[in-house]
């Protein structure tokens, strides 16, 4: 079965490969046109996926996408993006452009992949850990002290929160070695205890399924494929996060054309267009038409799409985990809390010492991205008070003091501190935390810039 399976995979890339020899795809990119954003034009064969591999390129060289036009009708594919950079400001930046051109032209290869299997995969440079269970304060204190004592350095990753669930994909290295760990019975022990971490006391449902896998896809796909297969998108019962702000996602069928229309009203931010493509993509949806107008505070995406085998939604029941799985996949990347910044040389067990003071004090993590580059670790955190109540402006204040001021940074809004906040006991723990664990001689509080 297997085989059959592998061998039609392989007539299928074929044909692919010769359909897009055939009909090479076209990057029209202008600057003229609009008054103050890029636009860009790709059009190509079409194929199950392209849109998302598209918009990957796009989000991943962090622009913004303020408008997109959709059209991917009978065998051909036409996407029409405006989009800025960071600052609203049109694409200039020749090595952007020509990325842009390489990664979308002629001469680029996709390479998705909609791997769906959890657990840890050796590569050359790194190991990949992937995780998913169910979260609770100090989770990702918890896992990285095992990853430390196991003595892998945590240099890439990224971890989300959402519906109780929380998914992680981490990129460590063996820290004798630097390179990447193989020993399978060391990536045994790895799994097993991280595992046993995962699972702590919770007895609602399996805390994490973890297994050896071989391909290669995108993280932040990777996280949405985690969750989505977690079953993140069921709200629990008490509904206790019911107060914020939803998106506002329908789905009605258009049967004159056998479409669905999907119609997505959210509050705007980076990434949203993936995020929606993505579930869309991996829910197997195909996109046929779309418009969506992201220029002001809230964002408008609305979809024809048919399921892959041709037909449009058609029970009450995939509306409403369609309607579910869109609202999940928006809220995912809706970082709750405090926005914290850590800049400073890596070394080994770094994030395990930041994470356990973040526990120490009461703070739990929402949301966490993890890089290193050129040997310094560029860490960004959302952290909130783990009994719900706004954070104590005194404790961040008295953990910057001990990493250093320049070193963690606030990066959220003032809104979501408590500037008058009680006296907390756990406040003086940081003088004699630090002293007695030399952070000074690991560089945690060289300047950073």
């Amino acid at each position: 079965m297997e085989t059959t399976r592998s061998f039609s995979q392989d007539i299928n890339d074929e044909y692919q490969k010769f359909i897009r020899r055939m009909n090479p795809p076209r990057v029209v990119i202008d600057n003229e046109t609009c008054k103050n954003a890029t636009v860009i034009q790709v059009d190509s064969a079409n194929k199950h996926g392209i849109l998302l591999e598209v918009v990957q390129v796009l989000t991943d060289l962090n622009l913004i996408i303020t408008k997109a036009y959709i059209s991917s009708d009978g065998g051909w594919f036409m996407d029409v993006f405006n989009v800025t950079d960071q600052n609203g400001s049109k694409i200039t930046d020749e090595e952007v452009l020509d990325y842009i051109q390489k990664s979308l032209g002629p001469d680029s290869c996709f390479t998705s992949s909609v791997r769906r299997s959890v657990g840890v995969k050796p590569s050359m440079d790194h190991t990949s850990i992937e995780l998913v269970g169910c979260d609770r304060p100090g989770l990702l204190s918890e896992v990285s002290a095992v990853l430390t004592h196991l003595k892998c350095n945590v240099v890439n990753g990224e971890v989300w929160t959402h519906n109780t669930r929380a998914a992680a994909v981490m990129q460590v290295t063996d820290e004798e070695t630097g390179g990447a760990i193989t020993n399978p019975e060391r990536l045994s022990v790895i799994k097993k205890l991280l595992c046993n971490v995962l699972k702590g006391s919770n007895k609602s449902r399996e805390a994490a399924n973890t297994v050896v896998s071989h391909g290669i896809t995108h993280t932040e796909r990777r996280l949405h494929q985690m969750m989505f297969a977690d079953r993140d998108y069921e709200r629990p019962c008490d509904k206790a996060s019911g107060e914020k702000q939803k998106p506002d996602v329908s789905v009605v069928n258009w049967y004159d054309r056998d479409y669905s229309v999907v119609t997505i009203r959210s509050k705007d931010r980076p990434k949203l267009l993936f995020d929606t493509i993505c579930t869309l993509t991996d829910m197997d949806y195909v996109v046929f038409h779309g418009n969506v107008d992201a220029e002001g505070p809230e964002a408008h995406q609305e979809y024809c799409i048919r399921h892959i085998d041709g037909e449009p939604v058609k029970s009450d029941a995939e509306r409403q985990r369609l309607i579910q799985c869109l609202g999940a996949a928006i809220e995912r990347r809706v970082s709750e809390g405090l926005k914290l910044e850590l800049c400073t040389t890596d070394r080994v067990g770094l994030l395990s010492d930041v994470t356990r003071i973040f526990r120490e004090n009461s703070l739990t993590v929402t949301r966490a991205e993890v890089t290193t580059r050129s040997g310094k670790a560029v860490n960004s955190f959302y952290v909130r008070d783990a009994s719900g109540y706004p954070v104590d402006a005194k404790i961040i204040d008295s953990i910057r003091q001990a990493i250093g001021q320049t070193i963690l940074q606030v990066k959220g809004s003032p809104e979501d501190m408590n500037q008058v906040p009680q006296e907390s006991p756990t406040r003086f723990l940081f003088g004699g935390l630090f002293k007695s664990r030399s952070f000074c001689n690991f560089g945690l509080v060289k300047s950073y810039s």
